[in-house]
């Protein structure tokens, strides 16, 4: 059996969390992936990986072994791409994923243009509002926005994202414009329906009452009105008609904004920016389209113009 096909194997168990994830990701049964396993670990003559029904775990020995199948592999992938046309020249398939959003909006339209420059590259690309098991479900890469929560994941910032309340001017013009948190209960707000995951409210910055002049402290508040949805792509389109303020992310209001569609209100209390991230399962040694991917991203979401051009006409 080749030995670089096991040591492929290897990591592709430990990296998906399963042997069947394994399979599917490669193709074969899990059958196969089995043999593999049992053929290297004779020929090491130790237990690498604990294997049960709903899990595996690697032993003492399997955890070394690992990281040394990640450098010859990495090493290899990189020596194949020194020499190949080009200079750098990726291949296989990226299987990719993110909220269905902000991935509509933003992820997809790269997707084309990334395999313009990488054509032997395939893309599946996974639009999804819940939280995806990376390993488990043989995922690549995700993009996900704001806070993470504490993981075993690797997670590199590519880009800020604030939350804004916005208005059209003929709704500011009928109604006024609030000049502090507390005044929005006096506002038709277009919120999230209780039934969603945005459980705090909206984020604002206020001063913290009798300390330092530049002490703040986040506070949440849960505004109402006679509109609310679980959808927050209906939220904007009803903002956009006029029915009233909405609290938005930066990457689906800033082409707006910059038109004069929409006028950000409260700016002045408007909290610390979370992040747009690209998630992975490993740090070191990711396939050579899993980064270039990632640097893909991280050179369109620098841009200057991108969060405001609507039509994604340009190209970086």
């Amino acid at each position: 059996m080749d030995r670089l096909k096991t040591l492929e194997t290897f990591v592709a168990v430990v990296a998906r969390g399963s042997l069947t994830a394994a399979a599917q990701a490669e193709g074969v049964a899990p059958a196969i992936i089995g043999r593999r396993l049992d053929a290297l670990e004779e020929r090491l003559g130790v237990k690498l990986l604990l294997r049960t029904t709903r899990r595996i775990s690697l032993t003492h020995e399997g955890s070394a072994f690992l990281e040394d199948c990640q450098r010859v592999l990495g090493d290899l992938a990189n020596a194949e791409a020194s020499v190949s046309a080009g200079g750098v020249k990726a291949s296989g398939h990226l299987r990719i994923t993110a909220p269905a959003g902000f991935g509509r909006r933003h992820v997809a339209p790269l997707v084309p243009w990334f395999r313009e420059r990488h054509p032997e590259v395939t893309v599946s690309l996974n639009l999804s509002d819940r939280v995806v098991d990376l390993g488990g479900e043989g995922f690549d890469c995700a993009v996900r926005v704001g806070d993470l929560p504490d993981s075993n994941l690797v997670s590199m910032r590519l880009a800020d994202n604030r939350r804004l309340c916005v208005a059209t001017p003929a709704f500011l013009q009928r109604f006024g414009t609030p000049q502090h948190p507390s005044e929005l209960s006096r506002f038709a707000c277009l919120a999230l329906s209780s039934e969603s995951s945005q459980t705090r409210g909206w984020a604002f910055q206020l001063p913290v009452a009798g300390g330092d002049k530049d002490a703040v402290e986040l506070f949440y508040t849960k505004p109402s009105g006679p509109l609310a949805c679980s959808d927050g792509q209906v939220l904007h389109d009803w903002c956009l008609a006029g029915y009233g303020i909405a609290w938005r992310s930066t990457w689906e209001v800033e082409a707006e904004i910059a038109s004069g569609q929409l006028v950000s209100v409260l700016d002045a209390f408007a909290a610390p920016p979370n992040g747009i991230y690209a998630v992975f399962t490993q740090r070191k040694h990711l396939p050579l389209r899993v980064r270039l991917w990632i640097d893909f991203l991280k050179l369109h979401y620098s841009q200057p113009g991108f969060w405001t051009a609507a039509d994604r006409s340009g190209r970086a």
